[in-house]
């Protein structure tokens, strides 16, 4: 079974790998249902969703309906004023079924006009706190792209006490100086104030080329040889304050689910020259550079 941690100061112990539930967004309900079985069996008891993931909420509901109280279920607003933030949560609310969510993110929080118009006095930060009053989500989070974020993050957690924050980490990301620093400031930061911290792109390969023809299942080409991954898993699992968010290409999970399962409660770092040899045999590059690529 994949180990478990305390999800900052939630009081929830969710386990070190959370389902990315992006994976479901164009998926039909019978793979769904059994994409979530898979999920289940592997002990993974945090879901993390998107309004903006396809139909990833609605293909949630079914499964929802008899595991609801089993998982932390998560969802993500991109809306910055406060009617269309408590809107977009209602809505999320209506297409899962429940009556509530464990978590509500304010998604890819980087832009500084964005961030004005959220923590304004009728942005979406006041609503979905007042929303978190009447028990229609119980915490709150920020989520974001890009080597901007974990700076903008810092502020963020200066103008208001969010329970989690999610950014990208691999060993490609952490190789910028810049980043890496704030990364690490970060990191200190919500150690000191419990405030959980989520990675995404770790197994990311580069951004699809132009001439690639294979099937696309993420906005990215990830990573598929398995050792490759294996030392990526490890890469973030040896940090004991972080936590693993699967990848929206689902033909990879199992293979991710196997490796976290066989890791164990302490979890080895990867070698640094192998984790090197791996970004230059399988040509992996960052797929944010702060500046021309750092949007999706």
């Amino acid at each position: 079974m994949i180990p478990s941690r305390p999800f900052g100061r939630t009081a929830h112990a969710s386990t070190r790998v959370i389902f990315g539930a992006a994976a479901l967004g164009a998926m039909s309900q019978d793979r769904a249902d059994a994409t979530l079985a898979l999920v289940a069996d592997a002990g993974v008891n945090h879901i993390d969703t998107a309004a903006s993931y396809g139909d990833s909420e609605l293909r949630l509901a079914p499964w929802l309906a008899d595991h609801r109280s089993a998982v932390f279920l998560a969802t993500k607003t991109g809306e910055r004023s406060g009617p269309a933030a408590r809107a977009q949560l209602e809505a999320s609310l209506t297409r899962m079924q429940v009556d509530h969510v464990d978590m509500i993110q304010l998604h890819n929080l980087v832009e500084e006009d964005e961030w004005a118009q959220v923590f304004a006095a009728d942005g979406a930060v006041a609503a979905l706190a007042g929303a978190r009053d009447e028990g229609l989500v119980r915490h709150l989070g920020i989520t974001g792209h890009g080597l901007r974020i974990a700076g903008m993050h810092l502020r963020s957690l200066d103008e208001f006490d969010f329970a989690s924050v999610l950014l990208p980490y691999s060993p490609i990301l952490q190789r910028d100086p810049g980043y890496a620093a704030d990364v690490a400031r970060l990191r200190s930061v919500c150690r000191e104030r419990g405030v959980a911290v989520q990675t995404i792109k770790a197994i990311a390969r580069r951004r699809w080329r132009e001439d690639d023809e294979s099937k696309r299942f993420a906005w990215y080409e990830p990573v598929r040889d398995q050792e490759t991954i294996e030392r990526a898993v490890r890469f973030v699992l040896a940090e004991d304050d972080l936590f693993f968010n699967t990848s929206s290409d689902a033909t990879l999970l199992s293979t991710v689910l196997e490796i976290a399962s066989s890791l164990g409660d302490t979890v080895a770092a990867p070698d640094p020259r192998a984790l090197d040899e791996d970004i230059g045999r399988e040509g992996i590059e960052p797929i944010f550079d702060g500046g021309a690529l750092e949007r999706i």
